[in-house]
């Protein structure tokens, strides 16, 4: 699995000459984003649609925000669609997974790149970034972000500690069920980019799962070793409670179980591994984690026993 540097993409023009006959689309989905998705359109549109011709089209899929955010990105020089009037006949859900899906079916592009609405630090290298090994290796398939996530609390901002639902639910899960993915810097990264036959072949769940599902189900698929993953270095975004971490935590969870039910990894008796695996971050050094957590099991006093032999 590749891991490359967004610097090494920081050349557009060439990008934009390989390009070629393709299309890339830009994807954001949208819920009350006004504070931030001007500058990220502004910004794609001056670097990567009128001066280097890289980019396309901007998409915005929105959840019906209230803020402004699709007047806003209209202004930008985005196209702002609003999910629920993309395929009526199929219903509408409203999900951050549900606007992926809908983007894949109103963009034209052959090529595309998915950037989450709310990030406040945007620079254009996240979508060279992110676009650049698919443009450059006919073997890579499918393109996601990692980066330090800064945890902003009363007493100002960490370096580490974003990305908690990764650190807390996910990672833990990859260590148990799905080891050939622990590679994944940051396997919940809203930011990423594909071909558009790898993504029309994949399941979206309508909700904060969409991201999940989709490295276990190319994992499945055999596909890990075209997935690249990029150094965008540094993502700022408004930090979200408790609260919404849980809701968006039994989501996740959710998708993980249906797949690991339907993938047969998870059956009465079977034998769990001790080993975790995380990452570290420190600057631009990525130092892996590991540790062996056993957890056996005290039978009741009243049995008699001493230990509980757990698999």
């Amino acid at each position: 699995m590749q891991r490359f540097h967004h610097h090494r993409f920081s050349d557009t023009q060439a990008l934009a000459d390989l390009k070629g006959s393709q299309r890339v689309s830009v994807c954001i989905p949208t819920l009350n984003e006004a504070a931030t998705i001007g500058a990220i359109v502004t910004a794609i549109r001056r670097e990567h649609i009128e001066k280097s011709g890289l980019v396309d089209e901007i998409l915005i899929i929105d959840s019906g925000s209230i803020d402004g955010t699709c007047r806003i990105a209209a202004a930008a020089g985005a196209t702002a669609l609003l999910s629920a009037e993309i395929l009526p006949a199929a219903g509408t859900y409203r999900g951050k997974g549900e606007n992926l899906w809908k983007a894949l079916h109103a963009a034209k592009g052959d090529i595309i790149c998915y950037l989450d609405g709310d990030i406040e630090n945007f620079q254009t290298h996240y979508v060279t970034g992110l676009i650049g090994p698919l443009l450059t290796d006919p073997e890579t398939d499918y393109v996601k972000a990692y980066y330090e996530r800064p945890l902003y609390d009363g007493n100002g901002s960490h370096s580490s500690g974003g990305g908690r639902v990764s650190e807390i639910l996910v990672r833990p899960l990859l260590s148990l069920f799905y080891p050939n993915l622990i590679g994944i810097l940051q396997p919940l990264a809203g930011e990423y980019a594909a071909r558009r036959g790898i993504l029309e072949a994949l399941p979206f769940p309508t909700g904060y799962g969409v991201e999940i599902a989709h490295l276990i189900d190319l994992a499945e698929q055999g596909r890990t070793d075209r997935i690249a993953q990029t150094d965008l270095v540094r993502r700022i975004h408004r930090n979200r409670s408790d609260a919404e971490l849980g809701s968006m935590s039994f989501a996740i969870l959710k998708v993980v179980m249906r797949r690991l039910a339907r993938d047969g990894r998870l059956r009465p008796g079977m034998p769990l591994p001790d080993l975790y695996q995380s990452w570290g971050f420190e600057g631009d050094e990525v130092t892996q984690l590991i540790q062996m957590i056993p957890e056996p099991e005290r039978p009741p006093i009243s049995s008699g026993g001493l230990l509980i032999a757990v698999p």
